[in-house]
């Protein structure tokens, strides 16, 4: 065991080029090789490159803010989409993350606004109702302009929780409340479906009532 490490330690040329790897492969999706693959290139490229790349990730990180109405990314208090009088305010399509939000604009086919839980409710990560953005969701419903909420959520145990929550805490108010359809196979992810059939589902939203008891 002690001879493999002793490998380890000495398979990098150079600490610099290690300390990358290391930090590249915290990356989602980045295993050490593709890791190295990928600090190897930065090496081959001239330094105001990988700079302009360096920068823009520190300045992503540092300036980029969370819409005060729906919780998207922005670089502004409210995003394009809420801030724009375009789109329809009174049907919010209520997302897990801003990935979903992007695979939804990809399609085309709505042209409400979004809410952003930032989550799902998830018991055996430990992720609660309080941990998400449901009663900024509810404020928003309380002002009496909002006629609609979609539930765009995935397809799976932790999103139908999600949604039977939000179901409870919102049928105290006269909204209609609906649910993607299930063209979208069950365990699915918003953001790995096909735009057509993301877009389908949402025109062919349905009631979500009626998906209770068909339950």
């Amino acid at each position: 065991m002690q001879s493999k490490e002793i490998f380890h330690l000495q398979s990098y040329p150079s600490k610099l080029l290690e300390q990358a790897v290391n930090e590249l492969a915290k990356l989602p999706g980045i295993g050490r090789k593709t890791a190295l693959r990928m600090a190897l290139h930065l090496l081959k490229r001239n330094i105001p490159e990988v700079e302009s790349l360096g920068n823009a990730v520190i300045k992503m990180r540092n300036n980029i803010i969370y819409c005060s109405e729906c919780r998207n990314i922005s670089d502004q208090e409210l995003c394009a989409i809420c801030a724009s009088p375009k789109r329809d305010h009174s049907i919010i399509c209520v997302v897990e993350d801003i990935r979903d939000v992007m695979a939804i604009e990809n399609t085309g086919q709505f042209s409400g606004v979004y809410h952003v839980l930032g989550g799902i409710i998830s018991p055996m990560e430990g992720i609660g109702p309080m941990d998400l953005h449901i009663e900024t969701l509810l404020t928003r419903v309380a002002t009496g302009k909002v006629i609609e909420i979609i539930l765009a959520l995935p397809t799976t145990i932790e999103g139908d929780t999600t949604n039977f929550y939000l179901f409870r805490k919102l049928s105290a108010y006269n909204i209609k409340l609906t649910t993607i359809a299930r063209g979208i196979s069950i365990g699915d992810e918003l953001e790995h479906t096909d735009e057509v059939t993301l877009g389908r589902s949402i025109l062919n939203r349905t009631a979500y009532e009626s998906g209770l008891a068909i339950k």
